[in-house]
């Protein structure tokens, strides 16, 4: 079993915790997202209607359909807001939240291999329809009813960001290395006329990277790693 505070000397940074973190229930859901609101600025850590798998998927790098556990790590739902200090990177803060998962909600996981069905996006027939961003955009993404729009954005953060609505770990097969802004309406790909049957979010999802963005994704399966949560509890007061 680990604890979540991280593990071996790749975590080690000069400051190990937050200087203050303040949690709270959720205020509210952020419109057409799973995973709520993150952003970093400053030594600033603001996250808004996430869940404990949420933070785990920040904290450790990896995407919702490789973390199993209990209903609680899913469906809790947390306002938090933690600070240190401004000249911070990414990765420090990272490991810290992996102190906070440890120290406030006594999260305790193991990793083990599991053969799961698993995705590989890759560039269609007759290339991309993306354009590349114009230098120094800061990545941004926002979902709407009917689509996404996106800016300054990899095909390794758009592949661990659609890992979550496919269901299944995605990787980048592109090649690309730029970063790309896109829009994508999903209405042409849905059928309308079935308005009570749910649509399948993977043919949606295949259809609308051919169409507007010139992707593919191929399915396929492999024995990936999976984190399991053991023990969770309700976060210690702040």
């Amino acid at each position: 079993m680990v604890l979540g505070a991280g593990v071996g000397a790749r975590d080690a940074v000069a400051q190990s915790a937050f200087d203050v973190a303040v949690i709270r229930p959720s205020s509210g859901e952020v419109k057409f997202e799973h995973n709520g609101k993150t952003v970093v600025s400053y030594g600033t850590l603001r996250m808004h209607d996430v869940t404990v798998s949420t933070c785990i998927q920040w904290a450790y790098g990896i995407t919702r359909p490789q973390i199993a556990g209990p209903d609680a790590i899913r469906n809790v739902h947390y306002d938090i807001t933690a600070k240190t200090d401004p000249g911070a990177t990414k990765e420090q803060m990272q490991a810290m939240m992996r102190t906070l998962l440890s120290d406030r909600f006594k999260v305790a996981f193991h990793v083990e291999k599991r053969e799961l069905k698993v995705f590989t996006m890759t560039v269609a027939k007759g290339g991309i329809k993306m354009k590349p961003s114009a230098p120094g955009v800061e990545m941004s993404h926002e979902n709407s009813a009917t689509g996404m729009v996106a800016h300054s954005i990899s095909m390794q953060e758009l592949a661990d960001y659609l890992a979550d609505p496919l269901g299944a770990p995605l990787t980048d097969g592109t090649g690309l290395t730029g970063r790309y802004d896109f829009v994508i309406d999903f209405t042409p790909y849905v059928n309308m006329e079935q308005s009570d049957v749910r649509p399948d979010p993977v043919s949606v999802l295949k259809s609308a990277l051919k169409g507007d963005l010139g992707l593919d994704l191929v399915q396929g399966k492999a024995v990936v790693d999976v984190t399991v949560v053991d023990h969770v509890e309700a976060p210690s007061a702040n």
